[in-house]
């Protein structure tokens, strides 16, 4: 436990990124491990992580972040975005990987299924929405705790316009929203809030 408090002692939300120092392959695996095994209401995982790499559309998007220059000088920019009217498709997807995975049947699952559909299908629209955004959140902490652990800087981000992101990056069309915004790397040394 001292380890995970000295490391979020050693974290904040840097302001500043070296632009000249990328985060390893081997790395990044790690960090979106971490974010794959975050915990989510019912296991669903109702969000998407996307990993903007290409330079233009980070330009674009540090537009959209409010001229935020941590989105272009960072290594890594990770969008997490929440499903849009998640529904029994979703739901359906979700069970059949989960019997896939554990090797068991219909009937095995039949009575978790009811009960989460139950729930999911019960929220009207916006409460969905809100809800699988929340579940972003929680993979936001995963992932921030990650980074610390490996020495990787991150900055989350609420302060993006989301509807400009969901167009540059085309997430209406997957039924994504764009819930927030992590930038990934190391920080700068002239950085003044690493103090």
């Amino acid at each position: 436990m001292s380890n995970f408090n000295e490391n979020a002692k050693w974290r904040y939300a840097t302001k500043k990124y070296d632009s000249s120092q990328k985060i390893s392959t081997e790395n990044v695996e790690k960090l979106k491990e971490a974010a794959q095994l975050s915990a989510s209401s019912f296991g669903l995982q109702p969000y998407k992580i996307i990993d903007v790499v290409n330079p233009e559309v980070r330009q674009k998007l540090m537009a959209a972040a409010w001229n935020q220059q941590q989105i272009v000088d960072a290594s890594h920019v990770f969008i997490l975005a929440n499903i849009i009217d998640f529904d029994q498709n979703d739901l359906n997807d979700f069970f059949e990987n989960v019997k896939r995975t554990r090797n068991i049947s219909d009937e095995d699952v039949a009575g978790y299924r009811n009960f989460v559909s139950g729930f999911v299908n019960n929220l009207p629209t916006e409460a969905k929405n809100t809800w699988t955004s929340k579940q972003a959140y929680i993979v936001l902490s995963n992932l921030l705790n990650a980074a610390a652990e490996l020495q990787i800087d991150a900055t989350p981000m609420e302060g993006f316009v989301p509807e400009q992101v969901n167009e540059i990056l085309g997430l209406s069309e997957k039924r994504l929203h764009a819930s927030l915004i992590v930038c990934l790397g190391y920080r700068a040394q002239d950085d003044v809030y690493q103090r």
